[in-house]
């Protein structure tokens, strides 16, 4: 096991922010923490670096237990959100800074460096500073670094948040392919849940302190546990049961007072009445490359959000008044005492 948190809790005054948190990464495996602000996800991620001290539970560290243990006992490689990297080191003197306190033979940190640039794709930028690169550059030479130690697991708390979309991206799938070359046990958090679903191989929901879902990107999205979940992985319309009709079979009954939750891709949109559609009047039409999203209001005044590939509804002449007709493929349902 790479790292093992069990039964963690971590309060600040009247605060708790963390309650009762138990999770399990695999050796070699990459997690990730996924919720809003606010959830714990940080605070756990702290709690697992030694950063921060539990008020109860415990932490191992491929199979050590490590919750007295000090950070640098701990052995992980840690990447802040702002990179942290010093103005006054060039590249080459940042990767080499945790080789340097270790004591390291220079031509030793040489050979570790170069291979480290190269990894990251920076060869050649060893003697730029920080204030010469862009930010996808600087959070790469914040890997580096970390990595540059051999950390038994690497920990990286929203690394790509202060990046714009396109770049965030680009290092999404560079993080993801740098892993399946080194294996090292590695959680992220995030809040950007397209970041956890193309990254992580698993992915621990987080809300109020609490985890509400451990799966797999696919199980997360396609089985969610619980309303937030629904809500949080992925775009949804939530409805009162009987508002939107669904196929028949795509839904568990419901009591009279529950809620159903529809993705927007699963609703279907057609020109003209079709078996057991309802009514609908197009409100908003938002072209989005190869799809659209319709934005509809129901007779019952619910607003339903679909999203389709452009050729299944001619939309040429369509404007916002015109009567379309919906029924969704799928639904999710949930108790009626549960809560968003």
């Amino acid at each position: 096991m790479g790292i093992r948190v069990a039964n963690v809790s971590k309060n600040f005054g009247d605060f708790c922010a963390v309650d009762d948190v138990s999770v399990d990464v695999e050796s070699g495996s990459l997690v990730a923490l996924l919720g809003p602000s606010g959830s714990g996800k940080s605070t756990l991620l702290r709690l697992i670096a030694g950063l921060e001290e539990a008020d109860a539970g415990r932490i191992w560290i491929t199979g050590e237990e490590a919750t007295q243990r000090s950070v640098q006992e701990r052995q992980v490689g840690f990447v802040f959100q702002h990179f942290a990297l010093f103005k006054h080191r060039n590249v080459r003197r940042n990767v080499a800074f945790g080789l340097e306190l270790r004591r390291w033979k220079p031509e030793a940190i040489r050979r570790r460096v170069d291979e480290l640039l190269d990894l990251v794709h920076l060869r050649g930028y060893g003697s730029r500073f920080p204030s010469q690169l862009s930010g996808g550059q600087r959070q790469r030479v914040a890997l580096a670094r970390a990595l540059a130690v051999q950390p038994r697991v690497l920990l990286l708390d929203e690394p790509f948040s202060a990046l714009d979309a396109k770049v965030r991206k680009e290092l999404r799938a560079w993080l993801r392919n740098l892993h399946d070359e080194m294996h090292v046990t590695t959680v992220i958090v995030t809040h950007d849940q397209e970041e956890a679903m193309e990254v992580a191989d698993r992915i621990v929901v987080m809300n109020e302190g609490r985890v509400e879902q451990i799966g797999s990107p696919a199980e997360i999205y396609d089985h969610p546990a619980s309303p937030f979940v629904m809500s949080f992985v992925g775009a949804v319309n939530e409805l009162p049961s009987g508002a939107l009709p669904v196929r028949r079979g795509a839904v568990p009954p419901l009591p009279a007072d529950g809620r159903i939750f529809v993705r927007p891709h699963h609703v279907q949109v057609h020109a003209t009445p079709q078996p057991g559609t309802v009514p609908a009047r197009l409100r908003r039409l938002t072209h989005m490359g190869r799809d659209l999203q319709a934005e509809l209001v129901l007779d019952t005044e619910e607003v339903v959000v679909a999203q389709f590939p452009r050729e299944e509804v001619d939309v040429a002449n369509l404007k916002p008044g015109d009567r379309l007709h919906v029924i969704s493929r799928q639904a999710h349902a949930f108790q009626p005492d549960y809560s968003i």
